[in-house]
């Protein structure tokens, strides 16, 4: 069972009101009440039930709340065995896609912090609806989603419909990132055509690429090679080890191309722009530490060629 879903819960029970526990969680009253209905469901029995003067407790969901507030003060009990006492540390958590240069902001934000005596941090590398998810339920405060244009409209419904707040981080053509040793490397007009004798790398579960999920556009002509990785750091070793590999990728950080001896070259026929889209609950303030790393990305973002 979700314990998130848990809180929610225990968040009802506590307020007596579906709308203000939703503020207090910093989601829409909606979301809230279908999370709610979700977990009904599941146990087969209402928890709550409406009355005149707000939300009450059923009888078995006093039971219910009983466990599951014990479940919570236990996870609480386990997660301080390895978190040092809080105080006004710092706390950021972000899930974003496999991207080079938001993990080059991400290890400049870090690196430029100082030294915090209390630090929780958590980062993830997934694809869009994970992130999506990860945002939702609050599990992570930030998150970053990438899409093809074609799909605008199909993750700003997304976006609303989880109550969350998107704001346009960078739009950019895919570019063709290779071993600077890559037999195409010298060459200036790359064609799709081109392509096809060599192995393309890309991420098993759709983080980025000209052909993510839901994109309506023409496709250019596809390599019938194909690795599916899901860590940057083989995609890395694959591209500096096999020079007949290639991958599609959002711009990268000229230390990083160095880094790797890797080289970005343009294709003449794009498969279209992508976005990648800050998202974060409605209601949620942004902290001091969410700021300093945006402030990071944008900073990287003007290094880009």
């Amino acid at each position: 069972m979700n314990t998130v879903l848990l809180k929610y819960a225990v968040e009802v029970e506590k307020t007596g009101s579906i709308t203000q526990a939703a503020a207090n969680l910093y989601m829409d009253q909606p979301n809230l009440s279908k999370a709610i209905k979700s977990l009904e469901e599941g146990l087969g029995a209402p928890i709550f039930k409406r009355t005149p003067k707000g939300v009450i407790p059923t009888a078995r969901g006093r039971i219910f709340l009983e466990y599951a507030r014990n479940v919570l003060v236990q996870i609480e009990e386990m997660e301080h065995l390895y978190k040092p006492e809080q105080g006004n540390g710092m706390e950021f958590s972000l899930s974003m896609p496999r991207a080079s240069y938001l993990s080059y902001a991400f290890s400049r934000f870090i690196r430029n912090l100082g030294h915090e005596e209390i630090m929780n941090v958590w980062l993830r590398e997934t694809n869009s609806a994970d992130t999506i998810r990860d945002v939702e339920t609050g599990e992570y405060n930030l998150g970053i989603i990438r899409y093809p244009y074609a799909s605008e409209k199909y993750y700003a419904r997304t976006a609303a419909s989880k109550g969350l707040v998107p704001e346009t981080v960078f739009e950019y053509p895919s570019r063709l990132l290779m071993s600077a040793d890559h037999p195409l490397a010298g060459k200036n007009d790359i064609e799709p055509e081109d392509l096809m004798p060599y192995i393309e790398i890309t991420h098993g579960d759709g983080t980025s690429g000209p052909r993510e999920d839901h994109e309506k556009g023409k496709k250019i002509p596809e390599s019938s090679k194909h690795i599916y990785i899901f860590e940057r750091g083989s995609q890395f070793q694959l591209l500096c080890e096999d020079p007949d590999t290639y991958m599609w990728v959002s711009p990268m950080p000229s230390e990083i191309l160095t880094r790797f001896h890797l080289v970005e070259r343009h294709c003449r026929k794009q498969a279209g722009k992508f976005r990648d889209v800050l998202v974060y609950r409605k209601g949620y303030p942004l902290t001091v530490w969410d700021k300093k790393f945006l402030k990071e990305l944008e900073t990287v973002k003007e290094t880009l060629s």
